[in-house]
């Protein structure tokens, strides 16, 4: 049966340059009337599953934003490395003893605290290398669970490289579709986040 005590934390990436919105910062844009990397994280931390948050430092306005949240930041000043070395990070500040971890980009804002929690409940039902999200048509998308067996693997990622490499040559991958798109809705550049709004 599966440890249903053991951690299943939820990381979320927001430790990125934001390189596409010219001068811009795509976590800072309103969500629900807020900062997207405040919303995110409270919709995460309404699971009751413990958050973590990847940030450039701890002066950083994301990091101000997430302000009055019961999050563990874990800032990479090296961000810059690429997706790889916030994954890194990330996955090295969760407990030792978790049975998994939920990766989340913060910058999906159709990704609801349902489509999380639905996730996790089936993870710790069901356990696998790894449960990937994917849009109705079944193109994979976010969030992804990885389980111990690819957490581990992690720190052989280089570059801006997310782990679709691990869960590629994963044995055991299940998929789990959301409503419409928004399992790969993300939004780099003001022309996305307008699009988005309906501006």
């Amino acid at each position: 049966m599966p440890d249903a005590t053991r951690p299943l934390p939820i990381l979320l990436l927001a430790a990125g340059a934001s390189s596409r919105m010219r001068g811009g910062d795509k976590l800072m844009e309103m969500v629900m009337g807020a900062p997207c990397v405040h919303t995110m994280a409270a919709r995460a931390c309404a699971t009751g599953h413990a958050v973590y948050v990847t940030l450039p430092n701890a002066d950083h306005p994301r990091s101000h934003a997430l302000q009055g949240l019961d999050v563990h930041k874990v800032f990479v000043p090296d961000a810059s490395a690429g997706m790889s070395r916030s994954l890194q990070k990330g996955i090295a500040a969760l407990p030792a003893d978790h049975m998994g971890a939920m990766i989340l980009p913060v910058d999906m804002p159709d990704i609801t605290t349902e489509d999380m929690a639905e996730m996790l409940s089936a993870f710790q039902t069901h356990p696998c290398d790894a449960f990937q999200a994917s849009t109705q048509d079944g193109q994979p998308g976010h969030p992804t669970i990885l389980g111990p067996a690819l957490t581990r693997q992690v720190g052989t990622l280089a570059g801006d490289k997310g782990a679709a490499s691990l869960i590629k040559a994963a044995q055991d991958v299940k998929m789990h579709p959301l409503n419409g798109k928004r399992a790969r809705l993300d939004l780099d550049t003001p022309e996305d986040w307008a699009a988005w709004r309906g501006d």
